[in-house]
């Protein structure tokens, strides 16, 4: 795993704006930045990335069965008695799930560590997805990087795969929402939108805060029609603290992600996660915060911290950091593992896991070892010595 600098696009801005990217600079400073790239190796990629996500995503699956029959572990993970059964029946029933991000520490020579899962509003992904695969296919076209370049990105493929399940799965009408507030909420709903449309699923568009109740408790759009199926890009943990969210669990609404994302969607599952797989290459220790430190340095979390928000980082050798935030209650010990430092970038790795497959990274970069929302996004690619003795039947796929 290197960091390699490459010349940026001349065009890249334009390249961005035609293609629906508008969030590609955030309040005058750079999120998406191809001024380098983090290149790989293709062992590294299959052995210590892919392999170990899919690994991953089956633990916590696995737990998931555990954590909705037991009120004890519902009561560790803070979700709120009444949606204990709506969270429940959800996973009972089979309530299809779409996707999810697995964030790693990753240096290239060890085992890749788990940071956390953004199991219920993951973001990054259009970047992830397209953006950043156009951006190997033009540095290849103007020799800027080599002709056999690849990249560990089946990420759409896979979402419009998985939309096509979910097709006969999901109640109609469909619709995709998020807040009017946010460009890159925005952005990421409408090109989800755009890929359940290329699998013949249709939905349409709505910002949250137009959704109404009708009087017999029914979910609607702006003319009253009753929602089926809703694709939310809004924290579970949220709605469920809401006043209108009281109405869910009668509501008959299935949402996407489901209900049982809950389990995921909060940093308890890493102790539950540890306390089940201890010693596990691809986990750190970790523990529900009782006051004790760990004495080889750790890291705090509140259950539903995000986007860095109030992590409060204590290494062994006494140094420390904090990030501020709006996140309060209880939280998480997890053992300190730093990520790499490539001359004061601090890459962390999202491997995208669409419906049950690993298929996918995005990374993530930030001038401080916590990721915070005002990190950017790098490029990457698969570069060996030696050109793959096969290439991808669809151009999309790494081989």
């Amino acid at each position: 795993m290197k960091r390699i600098a490459i010349a940026e696009r001349a065009h890249w801005r334009a390249r961005a704006e035609e293609a629906g990217f508008a969030f590609h600079t955030i309040d005058g400073a750079r999120y998406w930045d191809e001024r380098a790239y983090y290149a790989f190796t293709l062992a590294q990629i299959e052995n210590d990335i892919e392999d170990p996500t899919a690994q991953i995503h089956a633990m916590a699956l696995d737990l998931v069965d555990e954590v909705v029959g037991s009120e004890e572990l519902m009561d560790k993970l803070a979700i709120p008695r009444d949606f204990r059964d709506w969270v429940a029946n959800s996973w009972k029933q089979g309530h299809g799930h779409l996707y999810g991000r697995i964030d790693l520490a990753y240096d290239g020579r060890g085992p890749a560590r788990l940071y956390e899962f953004n199991y219920d509003t993951p973001t990054s992904l259009y970047e992830a997805s397209f953006f950043q695969w156009q951006w190997l296919e033009e540095q290849k076209a103007a020799g800027l990087l080599p002709a056999h370049a690849d990249q560990f990105n089946a990420i759409h493929e896979a979402l419009v795969e998985r939309f096509g399940f979910l097709s006969g799965h999901l109640p109609p009408p469909l619709c995709f929402a998020a807040m009017s507030t946010s460009v890159e909420d925005r952005g990421t709903v409408d090109y989800l939108r755009d890929c359940a449309a290329q699998a013949g699923l249709h939905g349409q568009a709505i910002a949250l805060e137009e959704i109404g109740i009708s009087a017999d408790g029914r979910f609607t759009t702006l003319d009253d029609t009753v929602i089926g199926s809703l694709f939310k890009l809004y924290p579970l943990e949220d709605l469920m603290a809401e006043e209108f969210g009281k109405a869910l669990p009668a509501s008959g609404l299935q949402l996407l992600e489901p209900a049982w994302k809950a389990v995921l969607s909060n940093k308890g599952i890493l102790p539950l996660l540890w306390q089940r797989h201890q010693g596990h290459p691809n986990l750190l220790e970790a523990h529900f915060d009782t006051g004790a430190a760990l004495p080889k340095g750790w890291v705090r979390k509140p259950l539903f911290s995000r986007e860095g928000a109030n992590i409060a980082l204590h290494l062994a050798d006494g140094s420390w950091q904090e990030s501020e935030g709006p996140y309060t209650g209880p939280a998480i010990l997890q053992a300190a593992h730093p990520l790499p430092n490539f001359d004061g970038n601090y890459p962390l790795i999202g491997s995208w896991v669409v419906g049950d497959a690993a298929c996918g990274i995005g990374i993530r970069e930030d001038d401080s070892r916590i990721t915070k929302d005002s990190a950017r996004f790098v490029p990457h690619a698969i570069i060996d010595d030696v050109p793959p003795p096969v290439s991808a039947g669809n151009g999309r796929i790494y081989v």
